[in-house]
């Protein structure tokens, strides 16, 4: 995908990075949340969470190309863009995130004592307030059962526009800050 003449957003595969890796030619950069590294990321790759990216934080070696990842890509692509628009010329981005890294059967550091994944988190608080408001609303009176819907409501929005505010409020909790930091 080209942004303007000079300026490139290029989507590579993970077959491509393996190569880059190989020849210690690329600076991998992981923009998801401190927990979600935690739990695993490429080996070589640097945090810089997108929630709380700045690209002047990011400085390649001379020669290196710079490539972004995270779950699904779509985190990468905007941090990229950002990338691109402070002065950066060509940045990858690893179509389709870690999962594709993952199905080439290629290596990933895990930490088998990290918080659990945030998306395993909201299913939990998100399953916990619909089941409270629904035995609430069984029991205690009938107005809890907008706590149900209005979980079910949250859960279709971001299912619809890829945006999870309790994702969002859950990373900012501390065990999930501090996994990220070594």
């Amino acid at each position: 995908m080209t942004l303007s003449n000079n300026l490139q957003l290029q989507e590579i595969d993970a077959q491509t990075l393996k190569q880059w890796l190989e020849e210690n030619s690329v600076m991998l950069v992981d923009v998801r949340e401190p927990a979600e590294y935690a739990t695993e990321h490429i080996p070589g790759a640097k945090l810089h969470p997108l929630s709380k990216f700045n690209p002047q934080q990011i400085i390649p070696e001379t020669g290196q190309k710079l490539v972004l990842y995270c779950q699904s890509g779509n985190r990468s692509a905007k941090a990229s863009r950002q990338l691109l628009e402070a002065g950066f010329h060509s940045v990858s981005h690893l179509r389709g995130g870690i999962p594709t890294w993952k199905n080439a059967s290629y290596p990933i550091e895990k930490n088998e004592n990290a918080p659990i994944s945030l998306f395993r988190q909201v299913q939990i608080v998100a399953g916990s307030l619909v089941l409270i408001g629904t035995v609430l609303g069984t029991f205690v009176s009938a107005n809890f059962l907008l706590l149900s819907g209005f979980v079910g409501a949250g859960l279709v929005f971001a299912g619809a526009t890829n945006t999870c505010a309790m994702g969002m409020l859950l990373s900012k909790l501390p065990y999930n800050q501090q996994a990220g930091k070594s």
